[in-house]
């Protein structure tokens, strides 16, 4: 199928039922919103054709839900760009994926137009609401092994990579979803309070399909109060949420609303002690998850009831493997291991990518022997509860986005006034991990700034700088992470 079709049942079944909310206020019904995407998609097909990429780049906002149903709609593909990316950074996604088209809000599109070759559709103008002049479309084809979503994650070298998502992953990881983390129904809402372009995002077919509303903070953004608010105004709420958002709602001292049901967390690591304090504030109702963009938020998982009579090891854990979905620990050598020897995670299934866009050495590496490899290290318990140890690729998950040390070396290393540089993570209570940059030369730390903010996102730069006369080193001359690690204390 087409993910397409969970919009399509859903406006069958529930073609009165507020589907789009801004902040209190209904945007469109399901009925509404189905037509809006079928004219998009015709729109579309006038100037694109069928397998090509279509991008995102935007604040969460309710034009993202008429759009990403379009794109699927016209047997196009969605490329979802972080909005907080550097305009630099977005243009190099553009031209990796050969994107046909950029939908984008006046915000975005402001930094970006003067850099991109890529006509932009923007939000809000008569373009944009031209396009919804066009007769509805017929619909999609039904090919689940069409390409889907790209979506753009990063290896240790920093280069971006597109994992490619069939309608068949979509579909697996919505039904793996429904299967063993929430069961919402037409009464039920989705807040997106994360960004959408990714986890938030990822789960909007689930809940669809389901006729459940789509929530979008009127801010855009994860506010603690407005999020806690909106869940007082409409019903059973469900959300998912960095680690980070987790312990700014337990910051405002207030009670979980009667309306909170679920908040799933992942993307980063979720201390215990954490953990007990979020469930202390607002009783039973996290879920948590763990996967990667090449096995979208599906590898396992620890549901509702498994929080509530934990014991610290389960807590401490990312739970077990998700429905539809094998995972094993393997040695170097490929070989499964038995519980409590520690290894590389891999898996398999529908849920798994198809490979790298443009790609295929990359493709080759992490998809050996047909399994998914994830470069994170981890060990089974003897009740199949799978605990993460350590991260081979040394990426860095600050408030659930991901951050690669090459990249931000290579930005600190292009200064004259930097001779050597080494980027690491530092656990932090309020983000999961900072990072931490070791530098050697004579800048310091305004004029780094100032010169990462030109380059890279914001959210990259390191939070702190420790300048040192050296880094230290192996007779190979390959800098020691793990030293510098140590002196963090």
């Amino acid at each position: 199928m087409n993910i397409f079709g969970v919009l399509d049942n859903a406006a069958t079944r529930f073609p009165d039922h507020g589907a789009v909310y801004l902040g209190t206020e209904q945007q469109c019904t399901f009925s509404e919103l189905r037509d809006r995407a079928l004219r998009l998609a015709s729109s579309l097909r006038r100037s694109v054709a069928p397998g090509s990429r279509v991008a995102l780049a935007s604040e969460n906002r309710p034009e993202l839900l008429e759009v990403l149903f379009g794109i699927w709609a016209a047997d196009c593909v969605v490329v979802p760009i972080n909005f907080k990316l550097h305009p630099r950074e977005m243009v190099d996604i553009l031209g990796d994926s050969g994107a046909a088209a950029v939908f984008a809000s006046p915000k975005i599109a402001e930094s970006l137009s003067p850099l991109a070759n890529t006509p932009i559709d923007v939000f809000g103008t008569p373009a944009y609401l031209d396009r919804f002049d066009a007769e509805p479309s017929s619909g999609p084809s039904a090919d689940p092994s069409a390409l889907a979503w790209l979506f753009y994650t990063s290896g240790t070298t920093g280069k971006s990579k597109g994992a490619m998502l069939s309608h068949r992953s979509l579909t697996a990881m919505t039904l793996a979803h429904l299967a063993d983390i929430d069961s919402p129904d037409h009464n039920s809402s989705l807040i997106h309070a994360a960004p959408m372009s990714h986890g938030s995002g990822l789960y909007i077919p689930a809940y669809v399909s389901r006729g459940a509303r789509q929530v979008i903070p009127a801010s855009g953004m994860f506010d603690a109060d407005e999020f806690l608010n909106l869940c007082s105004a409409h019903p059973r709420c469900a959300a998912f949420l960095a680690p980070t958002m987790v312990q700014r709602l337990v910051d405002t001292g207030r009670s979980a609303p009667d309306n909170l049901r679920t908040v799933v967390y992942g993307g980063g690591p979720m201390y215990v002690d954490s953990l007990k304090k979020a469930m202390a504030a607002f009783g039973p109702i996290f879920a948590q998850i763990y996967g990667q963009g090449e096995s979208p938020m599906t590898i396992t998982g620890l549901p509702r009831a498994d929080h509530v009579s934990a014991d610290d090891a389960v807590l401490g854990s990312v739970g077990y493997t998700r429905s539809g979905v094998e995972v094993e620990v393997v040695g170097p050598d490929g070989s499964p291991l038995g519980p409590g020897e520690i290894g590389e995670i891999v898996c398999r299934g529908d849920v798994v990518m198809s490979g790298y866009w443009n790609n295929p050495t990359a493709t080759a590496e992490a998809l050996a022997g047909g399994w998914l490899h994830t470069g994170d290290l981890g060990s089974f318990d003897n009740r199949g509860h799978l605990t993460l140890r350590d991260r081979s690729k040394d990426v860095v998950i600050s408030g659930g986005s991901n951050i690669y040390p090459r990249e931000v070396e290579e930005v600190l290393l292009e200064h004259p006034d930097v001779r050597e540089a080494c980027v690491v993570g530092a656990p932090d209570p309020e983000w999961g991990e900072i990072v931490v940059a070791f530098v050697v030369g004579t800048a310091d730390k305004g004029v780094l700034d100032a010169h990462l903010l030109e380059r890279i996102a914001r959210f990259k730069r390191p939070k702190r700088y420790l300048f040192v006369d050296d880094l230290p080193k192996n007779s190979y001359g390959k800098v020691l992470k793990r030293e510098l690690r140590a002196r963090l204390g």
